[in-house]
């Protein structure tokens, strides 16, 4: 297969959906940028990768400090321009919207949806000159409301809507834009303490599976895009 894009960058790329991902990607023969808050953490993940032969650059970017998120990224793809934009990164969060405080809420969107259109204003001019892709990792949870987790769904729900806006207005511009939404992901993020859920985790997706679907949406022609792609757990969890 011949390749229509070399270089990715992947936020929250030390775990997770970000991390496997990296993988799959490394696997297909791309380079990659791997963005996490921690450059430690990163660590075990650039090694892999590159005993597959890609070629690896990281940079340490807390997202949720959404200053500093363009000089930072901005400064990265100077040294390593990239052709495809992952956002990945994102944090869970539950309780019921009366009793949400104002900062949880605001860590939520700002992480979740505020810091995604930072990047993508970075990365634009450079996806532009390099008919690139943009691929937002949203949630079922943005199409449907569940109760307790509020802020979690809204979140989820603006991406959905700003990915929709973004890829009406780049197709002209020849950027693709794909919204993956899946269903409940086997991650770290159900130990975070933001949470509070007891779900049967060995139901939900692992995040390979959501990884090489990312992929796949990578690897279509130039011609085509999968503007959404909605991943569930097949053996019922949501």
């Amino acid at each position: 297969m011949t390749l229509t894009y070399h270089r990715v960058l992947i936020t929250g790329a030390s775990r997770g959906i970000g991390r496997a991902t990296a993988i799959a990607f490394a696997k297909a023969g791309m380079d990659l940028l791997l963005v996490s808050r921690s450059q430690a953490a990163l660590q075990s993940v650039v090694a892999e990768a590159e005993e597959l032969g890609a070629e690896v650059q990281t940079a340490a970017i807390d997202l949720s400090q959404l200053d500093s998120i363009k000089p930072a990224l901005e400064a990265a793809v100077a040294q390593f321009p990239v052709d495809i934009l992952i956002n990945n990164a994102g944090m869970a969060y539950t309780g019921n919207l009366l009793e949400t405080p104002l900062a949880d809420w605001q860590q939520v969107i700002n992480l979740n949806l505020t810091s995604v259109f930072q990047c993508v204003q970075t990365l634009l001019p450079m996806l532009r000159q390099r008919q690139g892709m943009v691929i937002n990792v949203a949630s079922i949870a943005g199409y449907q409301a569940f109760p307790g987790w509020g802020a979690y769904n809204v979140s989820k729900a603006g991406l959905i809507a700003l990915s929709k806006t973004l890829a009406a207005e780049e197709r002209q511009h020849g950027v693709r834009v794909v919204t993956l939404c899946p269903g409940s992901v086997n991650t770290p993020l159900w130990d975070t303490d933001t949470v509070q859920a007891d779900f049967d985790r060995s139901r939900m997706l692992t995040p390979e599976t959501v990884a090489q679907a990312i992929l796949h949406t990578a690897l279509l022609p130039p011609g085509a895009v999968i503007e959404e792609l909605t991943v569930m757990p097949s053996a019922g969890a949501l």
